[in-house]
């Protein structure tokens, strides 16, 4: 993850819900460089949504830190950040035309109301309609002219195409893309789809049981992994870093972190992103990596 200034900088970060149940978050440290779109996954219960949460300012940490945009608290840079929450909270009573002119009022200065309603109407939304009345697709469009109107430089994105159809999401990713190149944004969006994140996302953060399991760019990340396959043990892996290992027909293949050349026998190649994070995800004892500071 690039960048003089990280745009997001989480150190030992810690969050509990009552004593008596494991942290959501446990001791997470890691850094999203300015400008990268990076791909916040993991399973259910890993501590995404709850991170999310810490660097929008909704809630605060037990231990530890986050700082945003140069080293401030997400308080302190709160008119620079939008979070499009999973819930996507909405007033059901207003027009969508009302939604946007209270969501001017309460960003003065950096409200863009013409490319807000832009975004509504480029979805086929009518503004005159109660928000009631809209669909799970059309409600995430206007969540995310909410999220883009106020022309953020941190974008926090929660689920936020679980409620598209395949060509609305599309034309989500082109709306975001736009706003990242065209002001330099950065993104932090979470996602359970990696096939959508694939060719959208620079950077990974990996959560497992409230812990960083990987962090960084995507391709360095990639790049310091070998998926191994031969018709020996995982123990002739012995001198490498193996993540998981499986058996395949009469042979075994591992994911590894190599330290030099693999024994005779082994063939190898490059994993795919989603080979990467499910082998990590079914290793949950497997030594992390973060090159998120690199």
């Amino acid at each position: 993850m690039t960048g003089a200034e990280p745009a997001v900088e989480a150190s030992g970060l810690v969050k509990r819900f009552g004593r008596r149940r494991p942290a959501a978050l446990d001791g997470c440290s890691f850094q999203v460089g300015a400008g990268s779109v990076c791909a916040l996954v993991g399973p259910n219960g890993a501590g995404k949504s709850t991170l999310l949460d810490l660097a929008a300012g909704v809630s605060s940490p037990t231990e530890g830190s986050i700082r945003l945009l140069g080293g401030h608290t997400p308080g302190e840079v709160r008119e620079r950040v939008s979070y499009l929450a999973q819930d996507k909270q909405l007033y059901p009573q207003l027009t969508v035309a009302e939604t946007l002119r209270m969501a001017a009022g309460l960003n003065p200065g950096r409200w863009d109301a013409r490319y807000a309603a832009d975004v509504v109407e480029q979805g086929g939304v009518d503004p005159g309609t109660r928000v009631r009345r809209l669909s799970g697709g059309q409600r995430t469009r206007v969540a995310l002219a909410l999220a883009l109107g106020k022309r953020p430089d941190l974008l926090l994105l929660d689920e936020p195409m679980a409620a598209l159809d395949p060509l609305a999401r599309k034309q989500f990713t082109g709306l975001l893309m736009a706003h990242v190149a065209e002001h330099g944004a950065t993104v932090l969006l979470s996602s359970h789809d990696l096939g959508e994140l694939t060719d959208t996302c620079d950077d990974l953060l990996l959560l497992g049981q409230g812990r960083v399991r990987l962090a960084g760019a995507t391709d360095a990340l990639l790049d310091a992994h070998l998926l191994a396959t031969g018709r020996g043990t995982v123990e002739d892996l012995s001198a490498h870093t193996v993540v998981d290992s499986r058996a395949a027909g009469r042979g075994t293949t591992a994911l590894l972190r190599p330290a030099g050349p693999l024994p005779d026998g082994w063939s190898t190649a490059q994993p795919s992103l989603e080979e990467l994070v499910v082998h990590y995800l079914g290793a949950p004892d497997a030594p992390p990596l973060d090159l998120s500071a690199d």
